[in-house]
């Protein structure tokens, strides 16, 4: 691939954390039921679906009993901004430690979440809590839900081909619980509290001057993560960061009320259809083919899939459409188990477990992607 060789952005660190309240599926399956006040048949239908989601632990934001006591949007969203700052604040710092590099070090600041609101942005005040510099430049995404974890790489790679001299963090925060409606008893939100965590994760990129100028750099650690996340608790890991060679995105018209939120008087009511696993099947073959073709690759070429895990059957109809071999998203279907689905830090937390517990061949192509609101793709296309 002409790219290949070519000095590109590189991913130097990647850190996920975790809150530290964890909880089996089935108490949580309890919260939603009680707090929803379901009848009978609803609550037998929450146990169907919560079984079915493929997700056996989850993480929140705030201890089970307080979430009975968010009065409204307002104290949800209190808690929000609360959470994600210290959540926030510990994956970039985790991500900076293991790159070798310091809050001094960063030129820019993408701050990603798509399950609160925050003005100063998220990322202005994780900057002052942190010590970023004063002249850091800060970029919020809002309203990506799960791509924009993809997203965010991609914007990355966009400003550090402007900046190839500098570093720039991405940190993605979502607390998908406190999103919870408790007076919807729709099948659709309580699908949706079957799969919904809450988590955050940092990337730490360079771009091809500064690696080259800094030792160590294209070698740098990808972080097994906080106490809290799954796997051993405190585990450090290391493994070589891939290199972005190019991105694509992809949006579907026609496809605008399939995933999101509404936003009402009582917070951010989830959108989530059923067409989503019928649209990755139509759509994602043609778009990863096309958008490798133009780089001289095929699907067989890819090594190493890092794909967000939506639920079980958006993973389905990845591996379908994508015709993958067993076991090519088994860190998705992982991290789905353990973790659930945590919007956009998922695919974060999915590529680190990848470096960590399943290294690539190094020089050999990878392909990162996810899905989220519009209806939309974004594919990263890496070399390990």
């Amino acid at each position: 691939m002409s790219a290949y060789g070519r000095a590109m952005t590189q991913l130097v660190a990647v850190h996920g954390v975790l809150p530290d309240h964890r909880y089996p599926q089935s108490e949580l399956t309890d919260l939603v039921a009680e707090a929803c006040r379901l009848d009978d048949a609803q609550r037998r239908f929450l146990e169907r679906v919560h079984r079915g989601a493929g997700v056996q632990t989850r993480h929140l934001v705030l201890p089970i009993e307080e979430y009975r006591t968010l009065r409204d949007f307002g104290a949800a969203n209190d808690a929000f901004l609360t959470g994600a700052v210290d959540l926030g604040s510990r994956a970039i710092l985790g991500a900076l430690a293991e790159a070798g590099l310091t809050v001094d070090d960063v030129d820019v600041i993408l701050a990603v979440s798509s399950t609160g609101l925050a003005i100063p942005s998220l990322d202005a005040r994780i900057a002052g809590h942190i010590g970023l510099r004063p002249d850091v430049k800060r970029t919020p995404i809002v309203g990506l839900g799960c791509a924009a974890g993809a997203v965010g790489i991609s914007r990355l790679h966009d400003y550090l081909r402007g900046w190839p001299d500098q570093v720039a963090v991405l940190v993605t925060v979502e607390l998908c619980s406190l999103t919870a409606q408790y007076d919807d008893r729709s099948p659709t939100n309580l699908v949706a509290s079957g799969l919904f965590g809450d988590g955050a994760a940092a990337v730490v990129a360079v771009g091809p001057e500064r690696a080259a100028a800094t030792p160590g750099v294209a070698g740098s650690a990808a972080t097994a993560g906080s106490a809290a996340t799954a796997g051993s608790a405190g585990a450090r890991a290391s493994a070589r960061g891939p290199r972005v060679i190019a991105t694509r995105s992809a949006l579907y018209p026609g496809t605008f009320r399939t995933m999101g939120f509404d936003v009402g008087a009582g917070g951010l009511r989830v959108v989530l259809g059923t067409e989503v696993p019928a649209l990755v099947a139509e759509h994602l073959r043609a778009d990863v083919d096309t958008f490798l073709a133009d780089h001289g690759l095929t699907r067989k070429d890819i090594t190493t899939w890092v794909s967000h895990p939506g639920g079980p059957k958006v993973l389905e109809a990845v591996e379908t459409g994508l015709e993958l071999p067993e076991g090519a998203l088994g860190a998705s279907w992982s991290s789905l188990r353990r973790i659930g689905n945590v919007s956009s830090a998922s695919v974060l937390h999915i590529l680190r477990d990848t470096l960590v517990d399943r290294p690539p061949e190094p020089d050999t192509p990878g392909m990162l992607l996810a899905m989220g609101p519009g209806f939309s793709a974004e594919l990263v296309l890496l070399q390990w």
